[in-house]
């Protein structure tokens, strides 16, 4: 096969363009979605590479950026916090103590509820994430998104959006009572 170009994107489904339009859509969102498993995978290796030296993660990353918010200048609760990371409270359990251990970010409780506890971002963590990460993630977004005009990067956006709130609604349903509807596992999806 040397010499010889890849069949393109759209090739592949024009050859496929004798399929219902039903079958070429559940085709496309079965690539979309396996895009989008090794996509979230290549993030936490790539990401993580480009913050390594200040000792993060894309995990941490995404802690310190949530905290760096205006809204959360004063801390967040576990619970706000990893409903807004869209982890579980048990992942971000364990985090949390590594970046407590690493001097990232502090624990207390929370003033209004004393069941309830705030994570704030230490000096240390300001530091770490203004001052040593920020210039690495710019750069690292920056290698990825070179080619991707301002348009690319909306429209983009814009689906990855549209596709976050259907997930979300379909985790609200099936907590909510369940769903009697096949997912694509039950259909041998990848």
């Amino acid at each position: 096969m040397r010499g010889m170009r890849k069949p393109t994107f759209l090739a592949n489904i024009m050859v496929n363009s004798s399929q219902s339009p039903l079958s070429t859509k559940l085709d496309l969102a079965n690539r979309l979605f396996f895009r989008l498993y090794q996509c979230a995978n290549m993030l936490h290796k790539t990401g993580s590479r480009a913050v390594e030296a200040e000792g993060l993660t894309t995990q941490q990353w995404a802690v310190l950026g949530a905290l760096s918010r205006e809204k959360a200048e004063g801390g967040m609760s576990m619970g706000d916090l990893a409903k807004y990371l869209m982890v579980s409270r048990q992942n971000l359990s364990g985090l949390i103590s590594r970046m407590e251990r690493d001097g990232h970010v502090a624990i207390a409780p929370d003033g209004r509820d004393r069941r309830s506890r705030l994570v704030s971002m230490t000096e240390s963590g300001r530091h770490v994430w203004h001052v040593l990460a920020q210039p690495k993630i710019q750069a690292y977004y920056e290698d990825i998104l070179g080619d991707f005009s301002v348009n690319d990067v909306t429209h983009t956006l814009h689906y990855l959006l549209k596709i976050l709130e259907n997930m979300q609604r379909l985790d609200t349903d099936w907590v909510n009572g369940g769903n009697e509807a096949e997912t694509p596992a039950d259909q041998g999806g990848a």
